[in-house]
């Protein structure tokens, strides 16, 4: 988190430190919306909030977080108050592929099955795609859905073969 919120700072040519013993002075002034996660739906559940800045979110209830948000609360609460070890990644690195997924925003709430098909398909082509080119093929297909409100559930399903054909992952998410 560090090192995300140091490299856009002051974008795009400066070098800019970010030391523990910094965090809250240069961090908490700058606008929520400006944390690794908080995206446009976020950004506005926690304007609702009276949470505007990176300082407000830390100094937030965690368990009202929670509540308001999911697990993604804690998440949130954690980078706002420095709390992240993770290693910085290096240039040109990648670690192994351990799933392969896809998502989008529909511009509107889907209201019909056919609407649901299309978007699935979409998805799943894209998925099957680069499941072939990594040679891989998938035992467990996962759909999650989040609605305008941040309602969010997901279902997921083990296939009876192994595929990496985009039909019967489509299939398998809409069942």
């Amino acid at each position: 988190i560090f090192a995300k919120l140091g490299s856009d700072y002051k974008k795009p040519d400066a070098i800019t430190t970010m030391y523990e013993d910094e965090f809250q002075r240069k961090a908490w002034c700058l606008p929520v919306s400006d944390l690794l996660y908080v995206g446009n739906a976020t950004n506005k559940k926690l304007y609702s909030m009276g949470i505007r800045t990176i300082g407000d979110l830390a100094k937030s209830d965690e368990t009202l977080l929670v509540r308001k948000l999911g697990k993604m609360g804690s998440i949130l609460w954690a980078f706002a108050n420095g709390y992240d070890e993770s290693p910085v990644k290096l240039e040109n690195t990648s670690a192994p592929v351990k799933s392969v997924g896809n998502s989008t925003t529909t511009p509107r709430d889907m209201e019909t099955d056919e609407e649901v098909k299309i978007v699935l398909y979409i998805l799943a082509e894209s998925v099957a795609a680069r499941l072939r080119e990594n040679g891989f093929r998938c035992r467990t297909v996962e759909i999650s859905v989040r609605d305008k409100e941040l309602f969010h559930f997901s279902k997921q399903v083990k296939l009876q073969n192994a595929s990496n054909i985009t039909k019967e992952i489509a299939e398998a998410g809409y069942r």
